[in-house]
């Protein structure tokens, strides 16, 4: 395994991080047991998840799974998300806050969090409350330090404002949504980032499955897929003509390689200066096991050409490419 500064941080991770969205839902405990122990036998020791996964059920079951070794794992969380249709249940504020990690300190069986991740950005939230909550959080112990997940790059730097103005410590870490198929991160995510000394751990590396080679073009995915199974996120982003046919264009690549597509996607999002760590959400042992190859393949300057020709830097697979759940907000008619 490798091991790598967490930005300016002196903390160091494995380049693979275990994300475990799928954990409570798609994989049941001894799966996820399973997954855990292999994990930790390859020398990850950095654990992702968030109180959102299955209303509390990730949370509560990572918890049950590290045990008594809590302390070999760097262990992230996250919050702001709905946990119920009450109106405190959910975003920044420091009422919400202080009850939420206090909810997951009890479901991680844990008395601190090493990382607490501002789930996604709320336009209309008042960041200085939370900058200062967070604060308030790190001094007494209950978590180590804070990042920011789905934030554009205009707005970390104003959450490094406000945090140098409170005199907070700045978030450690950003966890944006990045692979070969969505590069629109390298335009001012990942510079922003590295201007400021955050580590990037980016999420879905393999584009929510898509870049395993496994949908065809053209073809009804197959039963027990995640597109099989109408997720919605997969359908309303990754899953278009474009996209999977620029994946059979690399599958193709890497069968001449002898490696697989999925190994090729994360090695090639870990081959950036600015990437600290990525983060394998497998929902199987066999998932799993096919991410930790990726550690030991090489990008090429000609397989970065081979990406580039396929993607162009700083776009995405195809034009109109964005994620509804995050949506843009730059065009606002007058009143």
């Amino acid at each position: 395994m490798q091991y790598r500064r967490l930005g300016n941080s002196n903390l160091k991770v494995s380049a693979l991080c275990l994300g475990t969205m799928m954990f409570g839902d798609q994989t049941d405990f001894d799966e996820a047991q399973r997954i855990v122990a292999s994990a930790h036998d390859h020398g990850i020791n950095f654990i992702d998840t968030a109180d959102v996964y299955s209303k509390g059920g990730s949370e509560e079951m990572v918890g049950k799974l590290l045990g008594t070794g809590r302390h070999d794992w760097i262990l992230a969380t996250k919050l702001g998300n709905s946990m119920s249709r009450q109106p405190n249940q959910s975003h920044y504020s420091r009422h919400w806050m202080m009850r939420e990690v206090d909810n997951s300190l009890q479901r991680l069986g844990t008395d601190y969090i090493d990382i607490l991740y501002m789930h996604r950005d709320f336009h209309d939230e008042n960041l200085d409350e939370a900058v200062r909550t967070m604060g308030d959080l790190i001094q007494a112990g209950k978590i180590r330090a804070f990042g920011v997940s789905n934030f554009r790059g205009w707005r970390i730097a104003e959450m490094l404002r406000l945090c140098e103005k409170a005199n907070v410590p700045q978030p450690a870490v950003c966890q944006p949504y990045y692979n070969l198929l969505n590069r629109g991160p390298e335009t001012e995510i990942l510079p922003a980032c590295g201007h400021y000394g955050l580590g990037v751990v980016p999420y879905s590396p393999i584009a929510r499955g898509v870049l395993t080679g496994k949908y065809q073009p053209g073809q009804t995915p197959a039963e027990g897929s995640r597109a099989g199974r109408g997720d919605r996120r997969i359908l309303e982003t990754e899953f278009r003509e474009e996209s999977l046919l620029i994946a059979q264009k690399l599958q193709e690549h890497c069968q001449a390689r002898g490696i697989k597509l999925g190994q090729f996607a994360t090695a090639w999002v870990l081959a950036n200066r600015h990437i600290s760590a990525v983060i394998a959400g497998p929902r199987t042992l066999t998932q799993m096991e096919d991410y930790y190859p990726a550690i030991d393949v090489t990008i090429t300057d000609e397989e970065e050409a081979l990406v580039d020709g396929l993607v162009a830097p700083g776009h995405a697979s195809t034009p109109g490419y964005n994620d509804p759940s995050y949506p843009f907000f730059g065009r606002i008619r007058p009143t």
